[in-house]
């Protein structure tokens, strides 16, 4: 089995720290689906990453399916069942994804040249991060983890988001929301989180 990507990915960081956490044997294939001569649209018609090639060589895309697909295969599952824990658990990977994809929208928008860009698609983004932080601050509760008090997919699709913010978007926000500070604090120190982190995110990351 072979999961393709990006290592600046945090789509595809979701599924390395799940793949770690439980110790799946999966091979990790750096690709930049952009390059001239990249599988990727071989592989998802989508042109994306993350890709997954099982040993039949059937073929799985995006990361939310990947999460499901994976955590299924060994162990105790990282995503609750059934019942208000997994509804739960499905909201925190809900909000997770939708802080990334505001952060890489953010990202677009600035890497157009500075006479392009449209400031009002900024701070548009920018507004759903704060909201996504006030909502994630008020949500969070003062445990280690999420859901169920052990650590699940809820904690990744949260903490791989908040450190993206870090990489891509770098600001204080650990000022104004310091339960959500205090609890990435505990999550990033997780060997899967520090073995996954992309090149260069030490550098771009806010003081914590």
């Amino acid at each position: 089995m072979k999961l393709y990507g990006s290592l600046t990915s945090p789509y595809v960081r979701k599924l390395r720290v799940l793949v770690q956490e439980k110790d799946i044997a999966c091979e990790f294939v750096v690709e930049n689906p952009h390059d001239a001569d990249s599988s990727i649209p071989h592989l998802n018609p989508l042109g994306k990453v993350p890709v997954l090639l099982l040993d039949n060589d059937e073929v799985l895309f995006e990361s939310t399916l990947l999460v499901e697909y994976l955590d299924g295969l060994a162990g105790a599952p990282l995503m609750p069942a059934n019942g208000p824990a997994r509804l739960q658990a499905l909201r925190w990977h809900a909000l997770g994804q939708g802080m990334l994809d505001a952060t890489v929208a953010r990202l677009m928008e600035m890497r157009r040249p500075a006479e392009k860009q449209l400031p009002e698609a900024i701070a548009r983004q920018e507004k759903k991060i704060a909201r996504a932080l006030r909502f994630a601050e008020a949500a969070a509760g003062d445990g280690a983890y999420l859901v169920e008090n052990r650590f699940g997919v809820a904690d990744i699709a949260l903490g791989v988001a908040l450190e993206y913010l870090d990489f891509r978007y770098p600001h204080d926000w650990r000022a104004s929301y310091p339960r959500l500070a205090q609890w990435l604090a505990g999550i990033g120190a997780r060997p899967s989180f520090l073995a996954t982190r992309p090149p260069g995110m030490e550098t771009a990351a806010a003081p914590r």
